[in-house]
């Protein structure tokens, strides 16, 4: 755990990409462009071609660095979990109790998000609104099961366990921890998503879903 909140690199799995793109300005640019055009238009109109001329840079650079735009989703969902686990570890570090550092990773997990001016070329608002929207396609494809395997979402686990030990640490007798704390996270999702486009099906109106989340999960593991 030290480690983790000494470095504020987010670790991601070498198998979304052919060259890590921390590594030189251009890939940094990559990463800070994509998020922009993704949160603008979408992952289906989103083309290596148009990232290409919006940073100035020819499509096969882009390229070098991503096998397709499906590899290029997969690093930013990565991301994007690698540093939520980041910013949980941050909020409940100096925290005692579980039952408190339980509340505190629900909220994480669910509030608004802000801007980390930790991470420069990451806009994280926008990269949430993409993971809000676009988080599921990275994983319901054929390839799912090839990519687990290759370490594609080992954020996204790594996440879920932290969640699940806690779980575990306030309710042992609790017969389905894995299955709750996976489930928050999806539906800390699927709520922004509701309130987003779907309001008459969710209570949370223009409020985080946090409240809802940590009243159903208190009352489900009670």
């Amino acid at each position: 755990m030290q480690s983790l909140l000494s470095n504020l690199r987010i670790n991601i799995p070498s198998s979304v990409y052919l060259k890590d793109p921390e590594t030189s300005d251009l890939g940094k640019k990559i990463i800070e462009h994509s998020i922009l055009l993704i949160d603008e238009i979408g992952i289906e109109a989103f083309t290596f071609k148009k990232l290409g001329a919006l940073i100035g840079s020819n499509e096969s650079s882009v390229y070098r660095y991503f096998e397709n735009k499906h590899k290029l989703l997969m690093y930013l969902c990565s991301w994007y979990w690698g540093w939520l686990e980041y910013q949980m570890v941050m909020a409940t570090f100096s925290l005692k109790e579980a039952s408190e550092k339980l509340d505190k990773a629900i909220e994480v997990i669910s509030r608004q998000v802000t801007e980390d001016s930790n991470f420069t070329y990451v806009n994280e608002p926008a990269l949430s609104r993409i993971i809000i929207n676009e988080n599921s396609k990275s994983f319901l494809t054929k390839e799912v099961d090839t990519e687990n395997k290759e370490g594609g979402f080992e954020s996204y686990k790594r996440l879920i366990n932290r969640v699940y030990e806690l779980i575990k640490e306030i309710s042992p007798e609790y017969k389905y921890p894995k299955s709750l704390a996976s489930t928050l996270v999806e539906a800390a999702l699927y709520q922004h998503f509701l309130r987003d486009h779907f309001h008459s099906i969710t209570d949370c109106g223009d409020e985080a879903p946090t409240a809802f989340l940590t009243e159903l999960i208190r009352k489900t593991i009670a």
